[in-house]
């Protein structure tokens, strides 16, 4: 189980996901869902854990482990750039247990994202949360330049 509350992991653990963490990447997906109080039909998330676990995708997902659990999961995906020759990394989605938060967990798996983006040649990484979501912009804040952008969206019927 986790350490009492305020204290640190001693051992956290990023790895890639496995075929082994479905159920716990499942979990965790949809406590994000839940979060951000979205609902995705059972298929897509079906094909997101099918892309994560193939090779020749570019969206991948790193987990943390700790205490032998997983407590977080980043969803991230290398594209190409049009004011670079290099790629960029989008890191789409990170989600720690709840329990979990303010434990290092959240700050383990973006280092990791940053040295998976390294590895691959990527030359930024860059992500979007909601404002609201305070918590995690503190961490945010803390790791990475607020760029001050603001996101616009239309969702285009298919």
């Amino acid at each position: 189980m986790l350490s009492g509350a305020g204290e640190a992991y001693m051992q956290i653990r990023t790895r890639s996901v496995a075929a082994h963490d479905e159920a716990s990447w499942r979990a965790l997906w949809a406590g994000y869902l839940a979060f951000y109080q979205t609902d995705l039909p059972p298929d897509v998330t079906d094909l997101t854990w099918r892309r994560l676990l193939d090779a020749a995708e570019p969206v991948h997902c790193l987990v943390a482990e700790a205490d032998g659990a997983i407590w977080g999961i980043v969803n991230y995906v290398f594209h190409r750039a049009t004011w670079t020759a290099s790629s960029y990394c989008y890191l789409e989605d990170l989600f720690t247990a709840p329990e979990a938060r303010g434990r290092g967990v959240g700050r383990a798996l973006i280092e990791a994202v940053y040295a998976a983006a390294q590895a691959a040649g990527a030359t930024r990484v860059y992500w979007l949360t909601h404002e609201s979501n305070a918590t995690a912009r503190q961490l945010y804040d803390a790791v990475a330049e607020n760029a001050g952008f603001i996101q616009y969206r239309k969702t285009i019927a298919s």
